[in-house]
């Protein structure tokens, strides 16, 4: 099944205002804080280049 112009499948990413990326920002570290010990390294790392990329535009962006 093809995908039509403007849908959410067009791999197209999803943009988001300030206050949306404050708030993914803030629920990423609370994921990162609660993760066990046990997590995957990968996973860890994929979550920390996140965070600072929202860090970056959140504070560069006031």
């Amino acid at each position: 099944m093809r995908a039509f112009d403007g849908q959410f499948s067009d791999n197209k990413p999803i943009r988001r205002n300030m206050d949306e990326k404050r708030r993914l920002l803030s629920e990423l570290e609370q994921t990162l804080a609660g993760m066990k010990p046990h997590t995957s390294p990968s996973l860890r790392e994929s979550i920390k280049g996140r965070i600072m990329e929202l860090r970056a535009e959140v504070n560069g962006k006031r």
